[in-house]
């Protein structure tokens, strides 16, 4: 069997298998290696989500890849194909956790709950995975518990380095976990936030993850839960970065074949609905299941995660939720309505790529990061200000691109009543706040 690669030099890895008569076959599950051959989405081409382009390059072209969601039918995986590696999406990356308030007031609640629930203290090590710029490890650290953050983008982790947090500049799987092990470091809580669909090889991060947790230890990881992905119409949320989508019942099977038990779960309201995950080791009897995750795994069941109709029928809620937008925009720009944006997250990318929506519809958008102010949204080249713009322009909408941060987002941006503006959020559905 034979592996092509495509020949553009951006796009190094593996997107097409053929066998020895050069035929075509299905790319293998990224978990289990079954073949993919069944649609989840089909979101058309659309570059990386995060690659906003700075004011030099606005006239260059940029790479498109196709964003095309698959569901694997033996474990259930919703998953992308890897058209870029890990290292040129993540070594210098535009997020930075710190600019959202409502974020960092999540990160403290849960450093609070960790210590007061496992009673985590100056003897314990606390270990987070993807750990961007100290947003969630300086509460840990405030309160006298060693920590260590490991983040692969260079600039991010350099920016916690300077608020004292420290942090080493690596991927995270197998051969580092070793190197933590051998250096005598392993962690009481292993954490990760949001960086668990990130990962390009699932099986050698979760493979890390078992390595360097210590014997008793408990890991943590928290993701968008496909359950509310698919109620809500969340499609804005597949993106390259995020090469896997899971349900409850597919990371278990994951955890599982890494002699790790999930012993709790939650479910949170962040990022528009996402599951905490209790980890520990298989043989660690101490930490029973608990109901609510007997409870959860059945409800998925029951649902039709484990069956391929539900998966089936997620296309043709995505392309009716576009259609729906285009209406909304295309009438109001033709009542002669200013609209801008606010926010450039990833999800933004993905949703204006996929319904075709430029700044002869969206104006321009802003964003409290200066590290994405003064650039272009990538593909729909959405020129992207600081905050004070909206107030300079004075327009009649005001879309909110990451609606999972609306509430906070119109707190802020109360201002725009005084002229009768309105916010907009697009997922699940069009909706007009006055």
């Amino acid at each position: 069997m034979t592996i092509l690669h495509i020949t553009d030099t951006t796009m190094t890895t593996k997107t097409q298998v053929n066998d020895e008569r050069g035929e075509q076959r299905a790319a293998p599950c990224r978990f289990c290696g079954a073949p993919l051959n069944h649609t989840f989405a089909d979101l058309g081409m659309s570059p990386l989500a995060n690659s906003y382009v700075p004011v030099a390059k606005a006239n260059a072209m940029e790479p498109f890849y196709p964003l095309h969601a698959y569901v694997c039918t033996k474990c259930w995986l919703v998953q992308l194909q890897m058209y870029e590696t890990g290292e040129h999406i993540f070594s210098d990356y535009a997020y930075f956790s710190s600019y959202s308030d409502s974020w960092l007031a999540h990160a403290k609640a849960y450093t609070d709950i960790m210590r007061a629930r496992f009673n985590f203290n100056a003897s314990s090590q606390v270990i987070e995975i993807a750990s961007n710029d100290g947003y969630l490890l300086q509460y840990f650290k405030e309160a006298g518990i060693p920590v260590l953050g490991v983040e692969p983008a260079k600039n991010v982790a350099e920016v916690a380095v300077a608020k004292g947090i420290p942090s080493v500049d690596k991927f995270f799987g197998e051969a580092t976990a070793r190197e933590f092990v051998g250096d005598g470091i392993q962690a009481d809580l292993l954490l990760g936030n949001n960086v668990l669909a990130h990962v390009p090889d699932l099986n050698d991060f979760v493979k890390g993850m078992k390595i360097l947790l210590k014997p008793t230890g408990v890991i943590t990881m928290e993701f968008p839960h496909l359950q509310r992905l698919v109620d809500e119409c969340q499609f804005d949320t597949i993106y390259h970065e995020h090469f896997s989508y899971f349900s409850f019942i597919t990371v278990e099977q994951v955890f599982a074949r890494h002699g790790l038990t999930l012993f709790d779960v939650e479910e949170l309201p962040t990022h528009g609905g996402s599951l905490r995950i209790y980890g520990r080791h298989s043989e660690d009897g101490s930490k029973p299941v608990s109901e609510q995750v007997v409870a959860l795994r059945e409800r998925e069941k029951q649902l039709g995660y484990a069956g391929l109709d539900l998966y089936n029928s997620f296309a043709d809620k995505v392309m009716a939720t576009k259609r729906d937008i285009l209406e909304f925009l295309i009438g109001a720009k033709r009542a002669g309505k200013k609209i801008v944006g606010y926010g450039a997250p990833a999800k933004g990318n993905t949703l204006l790529n996929y319904c075709g929506i430029r700044n002869d519809m969206i104006s321009y958008t802003v964003d409290r990061s200066p590290h994405k102010q003064g650039h272009y949204l990538p593909g729909t080249r959405i020129p992207i200000h600081g905050p004070e713009k909206i107030r300079e322009t004075r327009p009649d909408y005001v879309v909110i691109l990451p609606w999972n941060l609306k509430e906070e987002i119109i707190k802020q941006m109360s201002h725009i009543r005084e002229w009768g503006g309105k916010f907009v959020v697009f997922i699940p559905e069009v909706n007009i706040i006055p």
